[in-house]
């Protein structure tokens, strides 16, 4: 028995954790989503169409749904430190060798790549922490952790942006491989060993089964498609907002263009708030509330004037992750046993609709008009509201 005490606010341990674990968010976050606004410079460079281009996006989601399920079964029986180690590593060095990359076809399978190694890190943070780290600072760890998520991803896409301008996509990308390298390395040196968890043999069939329990659970099947049906949408807007705002009425240079991601930061005030209406308000209302005004969000981008379409954005991601918050709190309560189970399948779906919608509305773009692409974008988002009118059913009894 482990007679160590767990890492308190004061310690230098804690301290250590808090560090790194804001450093991983930023670093996987940053990496999986560059390629988002290079979207239109990879198009050129490649001559190909939009739909193409946003697989350099898609691939790495894809890879990441697809070790999410992966770590699902095996998480458990690695090394905690070793596992996010090697994801921040490999991630950081496929991150480079992609820019000597010569094809557009091979960038793609190293995105597959890149998402699966760096989805070890997503896997086990949040369980170190409740592992590690004493319970009356669980909460500010975490919030440390997805501070460094959606800084990651905000400012990830903003240097993007901005170096690709000024020294070219290759020497963007690289720049930012470097620095998740530096990232990777300040983890491995200073992030705490696991003293809490020992490496454990993973019963496989009682997984499946409580997989399929879930996914026969038709609250649970709703929660799931209403988080593909969003991010899908979500990530189909950023994708390709970038070429609406290169081309006219807009025209405006790579620079500004930058600085649009700063609307991420509406998505920390969308959780906020989610956390404070729960308190007084039925979840399935605040889900419901929160799709409506992401539809309104996405009506605004319509306009061609740039203050609405600045609003509509802000709108749209402040709901999208109020919405998003909420479901996956929703899924993590419903199920009484094997959360784990159900919460892995709750981001296989989030990361597949980004992947699937996010690059089959690149072809309806490129192929209609960006009236045609929101009007289109709008039946999801509506979809997602209907699923929340279902009524909710009692949490199943599990069959294992």
């Amino acid at each position: 028995m482990n007679t160590t005490a767990k890492a308190d606010k004061k310690s230098l341990r804690f301290r250590n954790i808090k560090l790194c674990i804001f450093f991983s968010g930023l670093s996987v976050f940053a990496q999986l989503y560059l390629f988002q606004p290079l979207l239109p410079i990879a198009a050129d460079h490649f001559h190909t169409t939009v739909g193409d281009s946003s697989m350099l996006v898609s691939s790495a989601t894809i890879g990441m749904a697809a070790g999410l399920l992966f770590f699902a079964f095996k998480a458990d029986s690695y090394s905690r430190k070793k596992l996010m180690v090697f994801s921040l590593i490999s991630s950081a060095l496929l991150t480079i060798i992609s820019t000597c990359i010569p094809s557009l076809f091979l960038l793609i399978v190293i995105g597959v790549l890149k998402g699966f190694v760096i989805s070890g890190v997503s896997a086990v943070a949040l369980a170190y922490l409740t592992e590690e780290v004493k319970i009356s600072v669980v909460g500010l760890a975490i919030s440390m952790y997805l501070s460094g998520n959606t800084i990651g991803g905000m400012s990830g896409r903003i240097l993007a942006t901005i170096l690709a301008g000024e020294f070219g996509w290759r020497n963007a990308v690289l720049i930012i491989g470097i620095e998740s390298l530096i990232l990777g390395l300040i983890f491995w040196k200073l992030f705490p060993d696991s003293q809490f968890f020992n490496p454990q043999k993973i019963d496989y069939s009682l997984k499946i089964k409580q997989m399929r329990s879930f996914l026969t659970d038709s609250y649970m099947l709703r929660l799931y498609f209403i988080a593909a049906l969003l991010m899908g949408t979500f990530v189909s807007i950023y994708n390709y907002l970038t070429f609406r705002l290169e081309s006219a009425p807009f025209s405006l240079n790579h620079f500004y263009i930058a600085f649009i991601f700063l609307m991420y930061t509406f998505g920390v005030f969308g959780t906020m708030i989610t956390s404070r209406l729960s308190k007084r308000y039925l979840q399935k209302n605040i889900l419901q509330g929160s799709i409506v005004f992401m539809a309104a969000g996405t009506v605004l981008l319509f306009s061609e004037n740039i203050y609405i379409v600045i609003f509509g954005l802000g709108l749209l991601t402040l709901s999208f992750f109020a919405a998003h918050t909420m479901a996956s709190q929703m899924t993590a309560l419903h199920a009484k046993q094997g959360k784990s189970s159900a919460t892995s399948i709750y981001w296989l779906f989030y990361y597949f609709g980004s992947s699937i919608l996010g690059s089959g509305t690149g072809y309806l773009l490129h192929g209609t008009s960006w009236n045609i692409f929101i009007l289109f974008l709008i039946f999801p988002i509506s979809l997602s509201f209907v699923l929340t009118l279902s009524n909710q059913t009692q949490a199943s009894k599990p069959s294992w």
